[in-house]
């Protein structure tokens, strides 16, 4: 009977390994991960958002890869990371975002990449301060976990 009870309980332990391990795969390659299941919200894609600056001379870089210009930090607009991004393929397309935080939703622009290939994560919206803002969330934490889904 032992035997039995411990049989079971390396079965079990087993079992929550795998779980766990392929949760986590999820959550490093960006997928879809139910909050509902994890302590926060459903829906969308499990995302980290952080803050970026969008105008000429500010820290996000360069123009953006959609359009070529800089945008203002008053615009509701996002970069997703390198395999969201698609090559472009989301450019000017309109994305949902929900803050587990808050509880809000926003919807935002599609306007460049964050480069996965030189030093952005596999999981990031980077957004506008605005997009922040709308939210209801403060830019100086740096990161927060959200939800995103195309609109």
């Amino acid at each position: 009977m032992a035997k039995a009870k411990t049989a079971i309980v390396i079965v079990i332990l087993a079992l929550l390994q795998v779980s766990w391990a392929t949760a986590r795969m999820l959550d490093d390659r960006g997928g879809s991960v139910d909050w509902a299941t994890a302590g926060g919200l459903s829906g969308g894609t499990f995302a980290v958002m952080t803050v970026n600056r969008f105008q000429k001379g500010e820290d996000g870089g360069g123009a953006v890869a959609c359009d070529g210009r800089f945008h203002s930090d008053d615009d509701l607009i996002v970069a997703l990371s390198s395999g969201w991004y698609a090559g472009g393929k989301r450019c000017h397309k309109t994305i949902r975002i929900t803050s587990k935080d808050t509880g809000r939703t926003v919807e935002a622009q599609v306007v460049d990449e964050c480069d996965s290939h030189n030093g952005c994560k596999k999981n990031i919206v980077d957004s506008s301060p605005a997009v922040w803002k709308k939210l209801g969330l403060h830019t100086d934490v740096g990161e927060v976990h959200i939800t995103w889904s195309d609109a």
